[in-house]
């Protein structure tokens, strides 16, 4: 009899496990890659909203994203030196009036007419400026981490409670962790102090 009451107790727990892990992000194809403005960020991220997302941001409660970048460098004397942090939020929502989603990331917004596009786009990142140029980074290497997760906090104050509480509202990724190393810059060129010869008359 005891082993029959324990297993609606597994079951459960099971449940919950699933529950909890169905609102995980995967960072995948992660890249850095240089540019004239300095250094560049792609990604690609899986993950699926679940009936508790959706049922908010058909109700015109806006989700928002936070991609996050760090750059280390690594010291076998001392702590890990944090070299650059950046960080992008991205604003997801629904408009009733006009039937859209809409990604917004400061001034920029975007439309789309179902929620699979929107989605679509915001799984990837592209050409991110992570690094600027004026960056100094030495011949060290370092390593980059990236991770995406929802900001309840952004939620109101009555979501805020209720996400807190339910893990259906959990949605983030570990930190995904790559080796990178400085590209190598092109020396500026000499300009040459030579007087200008100037032709006899």
């Amino acid at each position: 009899m005891r082993r029959l009451l324990l297993v609606p107790f597994f079951c459960a727990l099971l449940t919950a496990a699933h529950c909890a892990q169905a609102g995980d992000i995967e960072v995948r194809d992660v890249s850095l890659r240089a540019a004239d403005e300095g250094v560049v960020l792609n990604a690609d991220f899986d993950f699926e909203l679940t009936p508790r997302h959706l049922e908010a941001v058909s109700n015109g409660v806006p989700l928002y994203f936070v991609i996050e970048f760090d750059l280390t460098r690594k010291r076998w004397y001392w702590f890990a030196e944090n070299t650059v942090s950046r960080r992008m939020q991205v604003r997801l929502s629904y408009h009733a009036l006009s039937r859209h989603y809409r990604l917004s990331t400061g001034v920029v917004q975007q439309s789309f007419t179902t929620l699979e596009e929107a989605l679509a786009v915001l799984r990837k990142v592209r050409n991110w400026l992570v690094i600027e140029r004026n960056v100094a980074l030495g011949d060290y290497n370092y390593e980059a981490a990236v991770r995406m997760r929802l900001d309840i906090s952004l939620l109101p104050k009555p979501f805020q409670v209720n996400a807190i509480a339910t893990p259906e509202w959990r949605l983030e990724s570990p930190w995904k962790r790559f080796p990178f190393r400085a590209p190598q810059q092109p020396p500026a060129p000499v300009e040459s102090r030579e007087p200008q010869r100037t032709e006899p008359q």
